[in-house]
Protein backbone atom coordinates (compact mmCIF):
# COMPACT_ATOMS: atom_id res chain seq x y z
CA UNK A 1 0.00 0.00 0.00
CA UNK A 2 1.35 3.44 -0.83
CA UNK A 3 2.42 5.49 2.12
CA UNK A 4 -0.17 7.98 3.18
CA UNK A 5 0.50 11.59 2.43
CA UNK A 6 1.54 13.64 5.47
CA UNK A 7 -1.18 15.95 6.70
CA UNK A 8 -0.74 19.47 5.47
CA UNK A 9 0.17 21.93 8.16
CA UNK A 10 -2.27 24.76 8.68
CA UNK A 11 -1.14 28.01 7.17
CA UNK A 12 0.62 30.30 9.60
CA UNK A 13 -1.61 33.12 10.73
CA UNK A 14 -0.29 36.47 9.47
CA UNK A 15 0.97 38.78 12.21
CA UNK A 16 1.63 42.47 12.62
CA UNK A 17 5.28 41.70 11.85
CA UNK A 18 4.25 40.28 8.47
CA UNK A 19 2.24 43.41 7.66
CA UNK A 20 5.17 45.55 8.80
CA UNK A 21 7.57 43.63 6.52
CA UNK A 22 5.12 43.97 3.62
CA UNK A 23 4.86 47.75 4.02
CA UNK A 24 8.37 48.54 5.21
CA UNK A 25 6.99 50.18 8.36
CA UNK A 26 7.58 49.43 12.03
CA UNK A 27 5.21 47.18 13.96
CA UNK A 28 4.14 50.16 16.06
CA UNK A 29 3.35 52.25 12.99
CA UNK A 30 1.31 49.38 11.52
CA UNK A 31 -0.61 48.93 14.77
CA UNK A 32 -1.42 52.65 14.92
CA UNK A 33 -2.48 52.71 11.28
CA UNK A 34 -4.85 49.74 11.67
CA UNK A 35 -6.46 51.41 14.67
CA UNK A 36 -6.73 54.76 12.93
CA UNK A 37 -4.30 56.45 15.30
CA UNK A 38 -1.82 59.08 14.17
CA UNK A 39 -0.09 58.98 10.79
CA UNK A 40 -1.17 59.99 7.31
CA UNK A 41 -4.29 58.76 5.60
CA UNK A 42 -2.19 57.45 2.71
CA UNK A 43 -0.12 55.36 5.15
CA UNK A 44 -3.24 53.99 6.83
CA UNK A 45 -4.68 53.04 3.43
CA UNK A 46 -1.45 51.30 2.43
CA UNK A 47 -1.38 49.31 5.69
CA UNK A 48 -5.03 48.30 5.41
CA UNK A 49 -4.53 47.11 1.84
CA UNK A 50 -1.45 45.10 2.83
CA UNK A 51 -3.30 43.53 5.77
CA UNK A 52 -6.17 42.52 3.48
CA UNK A 53 -3.74 41.12 0.91
CA UNK A 54 -2.00 38.97 3.54
CA UNK A 55 -5.26 37.93 5.22
CA UNK A 56 -4.29 39.56 8.50
CA UNK A 57 -6.98 39.70 11.19
CA UNK A 58 -6.54 41.44 14.51
CA UNK A 59 -6.27 39.09 17.49
CA UNK A 60 -9.19 40.07 19.75
CA UNK A 61 -7.40 38.84 22.88
CA UNK A 62 -4.25 40.81 22.14
CA UNK A 63 -6.33 43.85 21.25
CA UNK A 64 -8.20 43.53 24.53
CA UNK A 65 -4.97 43.30 26.51
CA UNK A 66 -3.65 46.38 24.75
CA UNK A 67 -6.80 48.46 25.15
CA UNK A 68 -7.90 47.25 28.58
CA UNK A 69 -11.30 46.35 27.12
CA UNK A 70 -12.49 42.82 26.36
CA UNK A 71 -15.46 43.83 24.23
CA UNK A 72 -17.66 41.57 26.36
CA UNK A 73 -20.64 42.58 28.48
CA UNK A 74 -21.98 40.19 31.09
CA UNK A 75 -25.74 39.63 31.26
CA UNK A 76 -26.67 37.93 34.52
CA UNK A 77 -30.30 36.80 34.57
CA UNK A 78 -32.27 35.87 37.65
CA UNK A 79 -33.98 32.92 36.02
CA UNK A 80 -34.19 31.99 32.36
CA UNK A 81 -37.22 29.84 33.09
CA UNK A 82 -38.97 33.21 33.17
CA UNK A 83 -40.11 33.68 29.58
CA UNK A 84 -39.80 37.45 29.79
CA UNK A 85 -36.15 37.24 30.87
CA UNK A 86 -35.55 34.91 27.93
CA UNK A 87 -36.90 37.56 25.57
CA UNK A 88 -34.88 40.31 27.23
CA UNK A 89 -31.61 38.32 27.15
CA UNK A 90 -32.07 37.37 23.49
CA UNK A 91 -32.94 40.92 22.43
CA UNK A 92 -30.05 42.40 24.42
CA UNK A 93 -27.56 39.89 22.97
CA UNK A 94 -28.65 40.83 19.44
CA UNK A 95 -28.34 44.56 20.20
CA UNK A 96 -24.89 44.15 21.76
CA UNK A 97 -23.65 42.05 18.85
CA UNK A 98 -24.90 44.64 16.37
CA UNK A 99 -22.84 47.20 18.30
CA UNK A 100 -19.70 45.04 18.09
CA UNK A 101 -19.97 43.75 21.66
CA UNK A 102 -20.21 40.10 22.71
CA UNK A 103 -22.69 39.08 25.42
CA UNK A 104 -21.83 36.57 28.14
CA UNK A 105 -25.30 35.40 29.24
CA UNK A 106 -25.50 33.59 32.58
CA UNK A 107 -28.52 32.10 34.37
CA UNK A 108 -28.81 32.10 38.18
CA UNK A 109 -31.74 29.63 38.02
CA UNK A 110 -33.70 31.53 40.67
CA UNK A 111 -31.05 31.13 43.40
CA UNK A 112 -29.98 34.47 44.97
CA UNK A 113 -26.80 33.06 46.55
CA UNK A 114 -25.81 31.33 43.33
CA UNK A 115 -26.36 34.59 41.45
CA UNK A 116 -23.71 36.30 43.57
CA UNK A 117 -21.29 33.42 42.93
CA UNK A 118 -21.93 33.70 39.21
CA UNK A 119 -21.42 37.47 39.34
CA UNK A 120 -17.97 36.84 40.84
CA UNK A 121 -17.12 34.39 38.04
CA UNK A 122 -18.32 36.79 35.36
CA UNK A 123 -16.21 39.59 36.83
CA UNK A 124 -13.19 37.27 36.70
CA UNK A 125 -13.77 37.03 32.93
CA UNK A 126 -12.87 40.75 32.81
CA UNK A 127 -16.15 41.88 31.28
CA UNK A 128 -16.38 45.59 30.53
CA UNK A 129 -19.74 45.90 32.28
CA UNK A 130 -22.29 43.68 33.99
CA UNK A 131 -26.02 43.93 33.32
CA UNK A 132 -27.90 42.16 36.09
CA UNK A 133 -31.53 41.30 36.87
CA UNK A 134 -31.02 40.89 40.62
CA UNK A 135 -32.87 38.26 42.63
CA UNK A 136 -31.95 39.85 45.94
CA UNK A 137 -31.23 43.55 45.41
CA UNK A 138 -31.09 44.21 49.16
CA UNK A 139 -28.15 41.97 50.04
CA UNK A 140 -24.78 43.53 50.85
CA UNK A 141 -23.17 40.89 48.63
CA UNK A 142 -23.41 43.16 45.59
CA UNK A 143 -21.05 45.74 47.13
CA UNK A 144 -17.74 44.03 46.25
CA UNK A 145 -19.06 43.28 42.77
CA UNK A 146 -19.92 46.93 42.17
CA UNK A 147 -16.45 47.94 43.33
CA UNK A 148 -14.83 45.87 40.57
CA UNK A 149 -17.04 46.32 37.52
CA UNK A 150 -19.66 48.85 36.39
CA UNK A 151 -23.12 47.48 37.21
CA UNK A 152 -26.26 48.22 35.24
CA UNK A 153 -29.28 46.82 37.03
CA UNK A 154 -32.63 46.00 35.45
CA UNK A 155 -35.84 46.07 37.46
CA UNK A 156 -34.41 46.84 40.93
CA UNK A 157 -31.81 49.13 42.43
CA UNK A 158 -29.02 47.52 44.42
CA UNK A 159 -29.11 48.77 47.99
CA UNK A 160 -25.44 48.23 48.83
CA UNK A 161 -23.47 48.61 45.60
CA UNK A 162 -22.10 51.34 43.41
CA UNK A 163 -23.96 51.10 40.14
CA UNK A 164 -23.48 52.89 36.87
CA UNK A 165 -27.21 53.08 36.37
CA UNK A 166 -30.51 51.33 36.92
CA UNK A 167 -33.22 50.68 34.37
CA UNK A 168 -36.28 50.59 36.59
CA UNK A 169 -39.91 49.68 36.04
CA UNK A 170 -42.72 51.58 37.73
CA UNK A 171 -44.00 48.42 39.39
CA UNK A 172 -45.76 50.54 42.00
CA UNK A 173 -47.96 52.05 39.32
CA UNK A 174 -48.85 48.59 38.00
CA UNK A 175 -49.53 47.15 41.46
CA UNK A 176 -51.75 50.13 42.32
CA UNK A 177 -53.72 49.63 39.11
CA UNK A 178 -54.00 45.87 39.72
CA UNK A 179 -55.20 46.21 43.31
CA UNK A 180 -57.70 48.91 42.30
CA UNK A 181 -59.02 46.61 39.58
CA UNK A 182 -59.38 43.66 41.96
CA UNK A 183 -60.98 45.82 44.65
CA UNK A 184 -63.51 47.15 42.15
CA UNK A 185 -64.41 43.54 41.32
CA UNK A 186 -65.14 42.79 44.96
CA UNK A 187 -61.98 40.88 45.85
CA UNK A 188 -60.79 41.05 49.45
CA UNK A 189 -58.17 38.27 49.67
CA UNK A 190 -55.27 38.66 47.26
CA UNK A 191 -52.02 36.71 47.01
CA UNK A 192 -48.96 38.27 45.38
CA UNK A 193 -46.42 35.86 43.88
CA UNK A 194 -42.88 37.26 44.07
CA UNK A 195 -39.37 35.96 43.45
CA UNK A 196 -37.66 34.49 46.49
CA UNK A 197 -34.90 36.50 48.17
CA UNK A 198 -32.14 35.33 50.52
CA UNK A 199 -32.24 38.64 52.39
CA UNK A 200 -34.75 38.80 55.23
CA UNK A 201 -35.77 42.30 54.21
CA UNK A 202 -38.64 42.72 51.80
CA UNK A 203 -38.41 44.62 48.56
CA UNK A 204 -39.82 48.16 48.71
CA UNK A 205 -42.54 47.16 46.25
CA UNK A 206 -43.73 44.40 48.58
CA UNK A 207 -43.92 46.85 51.48
CA UNK A 208 -45.76 49.32 49.25
CA UNK A 209 -48.17 46.61 48.06
CA UNK A 210 -49.09 45.75 51.65
CA UNK A 211 -49.76 49.43 52.39
CA UNK A 212 -51.84 49.84 49.23
CA UNK A 213 -53.85 46.73 50.11
CA UNK A 214 -54.65 47.96 53.62
CA UNK A 215 -55.88 51.27 52.21
CA UNK A 216 -58.31 49.33 50.01
CA UNK A 217 -59.50 46.94 52.67
CA UNK A 218 -57.70 43.97 51.14
CA UNK A 219 -56.00 41.12 52.94
CA UNK A 220 -52.77 40.62 51.05
CA UNK A 221 -50.12 37.92 51.35
CA UNK A 222 -46.76 37.88 49.55
CA UNK A 223 -45.56 34.39 48.74
CA UNK A 224 -42.16 33.40 47.24
CA UNK A 225 -42.72 31.68 43.92
CA UNK A 226 -40.40 30.21 41.27
CA UNK A 227 -40.75 31.09 37.60
CA UNK A 228 -40.74 27.42 36.61
CA UNK A 229 -44.26 26.17 35.81
CA UNK A 230 -44.45 23.10 38.03
CA UNK A 231 -42.99 24.96 40.98
CA UNK A 232 -45.38 27.88 40.53
CA UNK A 233 -48.30 25.46 40.23
CA UNK A 234 -47.38 23.81 43.54
CA UNK A 235 -47.12 27.18 45.31
CA UNK A 236 -50.53 28.36 44.08
CA UNK A 237 -52.16 24.97 44.75
CA UNK A 238 -50.99 25.20 48.37
CA UNK A 239 -52.45 28.70 48.67
CA UNK A 240 -55.78 27.63 47.21
CA UNK A 241 -55.92 24.55 49.42
CA UNK A 242 -55.27 26.46 52.64
CA UNK A 243 -57.57 28.25 55.05
CA UNK A 244 -59.14 31.45 53.66
CA UNK A 245 -57.73 30.94 50.16
CA UNK A 246 -57.28 33.97 47.94
CA UNK A 247 -59.91 34.87 45.39
CA UNK A 248 -57.28 36.60 43.25
CA UNK A 249 -53.63 36.01 42.45
CA UNK A 250 -51.22 38.70 41.24
CA UNK A 251 -48.04 37.22 39.80
CA UNK A 252 -45.10 39.58 39.48
CA UNK A 253 -44.22 37.67 36.29
CA UNK A 254 -46.47 36.04 33.71
CA UNK A 255 -44.59 32.77 34.20
CA UNK A 256 -45.77 32.75 37.83
CA UNK A 257 -49.33 33.54 36.78
CA UNK A 258 -49.23 30.51 34.48
CA UNK A 259 -48.78 28.43 37.63
CA UNK A 260 -52.11 29.81 38.87
CA UNK A 261 -53.78 28.58 35.67
CA UNK A 262 -52.26 25.13 36.13
CA UNK A 263 -53.29 24.97 39.81
CA UNK A 264 -56.83 26.10 39.03
CA UNK A 265 -57.16 23.37 36.41
CA UNK A 266 -55.80 20.79 38.83
CA UNK A 267 -58.37 21.85 41.49
CA UNK A 268 -61.26 22.12 38.98
CA UNK A 269 -61.55 25.88 39.57
CA UNK A 270 -62.69 28.23 36.84
CA UNK A 271 -60.86 31.40 35.85
CA UNK A 272 -62.24 34.01 36.45
CA UNK A 273 -65.43 32.72 38.13
CA UNK A 274 -63.58 31.02 41.01
CA UNK A 275 -60.19 32.73 40.78
CA UNK A 276 -58.99 35.94 39.13
CA UNK A 277 -55.41 36.08 37.88
CA UNK A 278 -53.19 39.00 36.83
CA UNK A 279 -49.62 38.74 35.55
CA UNK A 280 -46.67 41.01 34.76
CA UNK A 281 -44.59 41.33 31.57
CA UNK A 282 -47.34 40.43 29.07
CA UNK A 283 -45.53 37.63 27.29
CA UNK A 284 -47.06 36.95 23.84
CA UNK A 285 -48.25 33.55 25.10
CA UNK A 286 -50.46 35.27 27.69
CA UNK A 287 -52.95 36.42 25.07
CA UNK A 288 -53.32 32.82 23.86
CA UNK A 289 -54.48 31.38 27.18
CA UNK A 290 -58.15 30.61 27.86
CA UNK A 291 -59.18 33.01 29.18
CA UNK A 292 -56.46 35.42 28.03
CA UNK A 293 -54.32 36.68 30.91
CA UNK A 294 -54.61 40.29 32.08
CA UNK A 295 -51.10 41.63 32.38
CA UNK A 296 -48.80 44.67 32.28
CA UNK A 297 -46.41 45.15 29.39
CA UNK A 298 -43.01 46.74 29.85
CA UNK A 299 -41.66 48.41 26.69
CA UNK A 300 -38.96 45.94 25.59
CA UNK A 301 -37.50 48.17 22.90
CA UNK A 302 -37.18 51.08 25.34
CA UNK A 303 -35.57 48.78 27.92
CA UNK A 304 -32.98 47.53 25.42
CA UNK A 305 -32.27 51.07 24.23
CA UNK A 306 -31.78 52.26 27.81
CA UNK A 307 -29.44 49.37 28.65
CA UNK A 308 -27.42 49.86 25.46
CA UNK A 309 -26.97 53.57 26.17
CA UNK A 310 -25.67 52.78 29.63
CA UNK A 311 -23.33 50.05 28.43
CA UNK A 312 -21.89 52.44 25.84
CA UNK A 313 -21.42 55.24 28.36
CA UNK A 314 -19.84 52.84 30.85
CA UNK A 315 -17.30 51.56 28.34
CA UNK A 316 -16.54 55.17 27.40
CA UNK A 317 -15.61 55.86 31.04
CA UNK A 318 -18.74 57.45 32.53
CA UNK A 319 -18.71 56.97 36.30
CA UNK A 320 -22.49 57.09 36.62
CA UNK A 321 -25.58 57.73 34.55
CA UNK A 322 -29.02 58.86 35.64
CA UNK A 323 -31.49 56.07 36.32
CA UNK A 324 -34.49 55.68 34.03
CA UNK A 325 -38.02 54.75 35.15
CA UNK A 326 -40.29 53.09 32.59
CA UNK A 327 -44.07 52.93 32.88
CA UNK A 328 -46.15 49.81 32.18
CA UNK A 329 -48.99 49.46 29.72
CA UNK A 330 -51.99 47.57 31.16
CA UNK A 331 -53.76 44.91 29.11
CA UNK A 332 -57.15 43.98 30.58
CA UNK A 333 -58.31 40.59 29.35
CA UNK A 334 -60.60 37.81 30.51
CA UNK A 335 -58.76 36.53 33.58
CA UNK A 336 -60.30 39.02 36.02
CA UNK A 337 -63.89 38.71 37.16
CA UNK A 338 -66.17 39.40 40.10
CA UNK A 339 -65.06 37.79 43.35
CA UNK A 340 -67.00 34.60 44.17
CA UNK A 341 -69.51 35.21 46.95
CA UNK A 342 -69.04 31.80 48.60
CA UNK A 343 -65.30 32.11 49.23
Amino acid sequence: MPASEPAARPAKRPTLKDVAAETGLSVTAVSYALRGLHGKESTRRRVVEAAARLGYEADPIARALASGSTGVTGVLCGSLTDLWQQRLAAALARALFADGVNALIVDAAGDPSHQLELAERVVQQRVDALVVIPLDPLTAGWEPIGDRVPLITVGDELAAARTTSAVLFDVGLAVTHALDTLSQHGHRRVSVLAAEMSSRRRRPIEVAAAKLARARGLTLTVTPCPHELDGAREVVAALLGGADPPTAVLGLADSMAYGAYAAARELALDIPSDLSVIGFDDHPMSALLTPALSSYRWPLESIIEAIMQRVSLTVSGAASVDDVLLAPEPFARGSVGTAPSDR
